[in-house]
């Protein structure tokens, strides 16, 4: 796996990562978005224009953030999502849920 989305992003997605993404590969869930291990070609534009700083490569995630290497991974597999590698997160859309770790996450309310 590349790059990782934590907890920063939970609630807020901001979404400008999903913009630079040259490969389309950053998925919006309900309550934050996942970047698809398997169609992220390491670039990291998205680490720098990300404005929670909640994109992480998976070696350099903080200790508190490690669950989400699994969580982003998991997501795209048959007990959470299903999606596989569809190939681009534009023809897929929002997905109306997220992984466990995600749904168990204290709401973040926005001010």
């Amino acid at each position: 796996m590349a790059y990782v989305i934590a907890s920063p992003c939970i609630d807020v997605k901001d979404g400008a990562c999903v913009q630079c993404c040259p490969v389309d590969c950053i998925y919006e869930g309900e309550r934050t978005l996942y970047i698809h291990p398997e169609e992220c070609i390491n670039c990291g534009v998205c680490v720098s224009v990300c404005p929670t700083e909640a994109i992480f490569h998976e070696e350099e995630l903080p200790p508190a953030e490690a669950a989400f290497a699994a969580a982003n991974r998991a997501f795209f597999e048959a007990g959470v999502s299903a999606l596989g590698s569809p190939g681009g997160a534009s023809d897929v859309g929002k997905v109306a849920f997220d992984h466990p770790l995600v749904v168990s996450w204290p709401v973040r309310v926005m001010d």
